[in-house]
């Protein structure tokens, strides 16, 4: 037991009865709340946030599969306008939220369609450790009736995190799966820069004006004609997050790419990344994409842009890459900054699914926090894993200690409980020595103990000193890694909400190399590792939507994410209405774009990268069941077989020769395969 350590523990216990003090005279005529510049309506105190009802059984606002299908095909082809979406609850079910055999379930009946189902949770526990954290909604959105006019699916609470703009339909891959159903739509609708300048300008008349991260999206945002020029003007009005959501191929490619996207403003690049090793990313459809993965991070790190690895789980596809890819962040700390994992959601591509796939194929955050623990032996599911939500009680603080005069809030993941998780390691950059953070710091009590230092709104330097103390009390020196220190604690929580203002190198649009290499020379690495699961039509909650924190920024406003997708499909609507023209039409006057498919190789002139990677994952070979459709694809040209062979046959009809199409009415998906009967 070191010297240090036992110093350091000393003075946590003296901070906790200092902080124990203060709030005794604290809880005594708090000051009243301000109105920042940021918001036309006060900050609120923990007591007057508004909640969803949580737990079970409960009742809530959900969606038919196919009633919502149907109204929005009627949309699509002129026969209904689009407003009765507004004006009507069109397809709307109430659904039931209950506990069976130890998990969380959806229950929902269509007068029309019958039954439906979906698991919420494999375990009861954990989804209510989860909903207890949950701090409460965040200011109610308003200055926002142009923006925020979309029926059922508005947004009511917050201004959210991340405002995601599609630059493009268009892309240069066909992945199973894809929520935008990308290539496959017939039509290509693609953002003019007016169109973008439009959209990041509306976005800052919301109130409350919270910093937002704006990610640049797809289809690919790499191949939009604009994607420079929308990086550069984000950053120009304000933002100083900037994202793009990209499969990498073009920073690949080209290093000079990646150093245009790096001067232009881009800060974060959400790089697709589904496993470790060519045959964990198979699905992808292209032959040798992990190594096109690691040839991507090693450019954008070194053109200076910060990478979150973001990964799609298919429970029987890639959920045993969860621990491979956690320890490749850990061997990599220096160039992995975040991992986002994203439980599936069955829409686009997948949309009409079968049900036999949908349950097979099924994967929650509960089931990622236990693949965790079982993969890396990392974590306890029911103890250190937190609602994304519970960010927002640091953002609180914060948004007390910039004061009224601050131009934005801070970012403030407020999202119902049920849509994210995260927990976090601690990771030092140069010895890779590591600790679970909640193994050395508690965030319940952390939280608790800041939730009562911004009810007190204090000044500023009287609530940093409060704060100091309050992270004092809550650190256990002993579960912390070895080197480190209270200071490197104080430093990163500084560094993350500019607390003193101390210079740890700027993120604002002006900032330089020297700045990017400043905030770098940490030497520790906060590994977040979250998980965000957007709805698709079996387990839709409206009390999800309206608290999105992810809206997408469009030609006809802001939509939650979940309703943007999923939902009643906005985006068919707003993409066909809005298209620039038939795919046909754009090939006839632009040429055809590159497209990677059918397991072909992405060329590059090297595949250099010096990234640590464990070579026995990278070379593995997986077994897999191929008498089981593992996506859309498969599923169609199965239920095809089956019909040639079960049907065709008993009438007498010859089959068809390969490649031709059936013409017995059956339903037809977008890229004119026949759907499977029974979905």
């Amino acid at each position: 037991m070191s010297l240090k350590k036992m110093v350091e523990k000393g003075l946590s216990v003296v901070a906790g009865k200092a902080f124990n003090s203060i709030q005794k005279v604290n809880k005594f005529r708090p000051n009243a709340s301000f109105t920042p510049k940021w918001s036309e309506k006060p900050m609120l105190k923990s007591w007057q946030k508004s909640k969803p009802v949580l737990g079970w059984p409960r009742t809530t606002d959900s969606l038919c599969p196919k009633c919502v299908i149907e109204a929005r095909n009627q949309i699509i082809n002129g026969e209904k306008d689009y407003k009765m979406l507004i004006n009507e609850q069109v397809g709307e079910v109430k659904a039931q939220i209950i506990e069976r055999d130890g998990q969380v379930w959806m229950v929902k009946e269509c007068h029309i369609h019958g039954k439906f189902e979906d698991i919420m949770a494999i375990d009861t526990k954990f989804l209510e450790h989860i909903e207890k954290m949950f701090p409460g909604r965040d200011i109610v959105a308003h200055n926002d009736e142009t923006l925020h006019n979309h029926g059922s699916s508005t947004i009511k609470h917050g201004r959210g995190a991340v405002l995601t703009v599609d630059l493009t339909n268009r892309c240069n891959m066909m992945c199973d799966p894809c929520f935008m159903d990308a290539n496959q739509v017939g039509f290509v609708h693609e953002l003019n820069f007016d169109d973008i300048k439009e959209v990041l300008d509306n976005a800052m008349q919301i109130k409350p004006r919270r910093q937002m991260s704006v990610q640049f999206s797809g289809g690919e945002p790499t191949m939009s004609p604009f994607f420079f020029d929308a990086i550069r003007y984000a950053r120009k009005v304000g933002y100083n997050s900037v994202q793009a959501a990209t499969n990498g191929i073009e920073f690949a490619k080209d290093m000079n790419y990646a150093r245009k996207a790096a001067e232009a403003g881009l800060r974060y690049v959400y790089l697709q990344f589904d496993g470790i090793g060519n045959d964990a990313n198979s699905h992808r459809q292209i032959g040798n994409l992990f190594d096109v993965k690691l040839k991507a991070i090693n450019n954008i790190h070194a053109a200076g842009i910060e990478i979150v690895l973001v990964t799609t789980l298919v429970n029987g596809v890639n959920n045993d890459q969860v621990g491979r890819i956690i320890e490749f962040a850990l061997q990599n700390p220096k160039k992995i900054a975040f991992l986002a994992f994203q439980p599936v959601s069955f829409t686009g591509r997948d949309e009409e699914i079968t049900d036999e796939r949908r349950m097979r194929q099924r994967y929650t955050l509960s089931h990622l926090a236990y693949d965790v623990k079982n993969q890396m032996n990392l974590t306890e599911p029911t103890r250190d894993w937190f609602p994304l939500s519970m960010m927002s009680s640091f953002a609180d603080f914060a948004d007390l200690a910039h004061g009224p005069k601050a131009e934005w809030g801070q970012v403030s993941c407020g999202c119902h409980p049920n849509c994210g998780v995260g927990t976090a390691l601690m990771v030092n950059k140069e010895t890779k020595e590591m600790a679970p953070v909640p193994q050395f710091l508690n965030i319940p009590g952390l939280v608790k103990d800041m939730t009562q230092i911004t009810d007190a709104a204090r000044g500023k330097w009287m609530s940093n000193l409060m704060m100091a103390l309050a992270l004092l009390k809550n650190y256990n020196p002993y579960g912390a890694p070895k080197s480190f220190s209270l200071a490197a604690m104080f430093k990163k929580f500084d560094k993350s909400f500019g607390l003193t203002g101390k210079d740890y190198g700027k993120v604002s649009g002006d900032r330089t190399r020297e700045d990017i290499e400043k905030r770098r020379s940490d030497p520790w690495n906060f590994l977040f590792v979250a998980g965000m699961w957007f709805q698709d039509l079996f387990n839709y909650d409206f009390r999800r939507t309206e608290m999105c924190i992810i809206p997408y920024g469009t030609q006809e406003g802001e939509i939650s994410f979940c309703a943007y997708n999923t939902g009643i499909g906005w985006r068919n609507i707003i993409e066909n209405m809005h298209q620039n023209a038939t795919v046909a039409k754009w090939y006839k006057e632009y040429g055809k774009h590159e497209v990677y498919a059918n397991n072909r190789n992405v060329n590059l002139a090297s595949f250099d990268h010096g990234l640590v990677v464990n070579d026995e994952a990278a070379n593995a070979i997986r077994d897999r069941d191929k008498t089981k459709p593992m996506n859309a694809r498969e599923e169609a040209r199965m239920m095809k077989k089956m019909y040639q062979q079960n049907v065709l046959k008993q009438v007498g009809q010859t089959e068809p020769a390969e490649g031709k199409l059936l013409q017995l009415g059956i339903k037809r998906r977008k890229d004119n395969t026949p759907a499977g009967v029974g979905d």
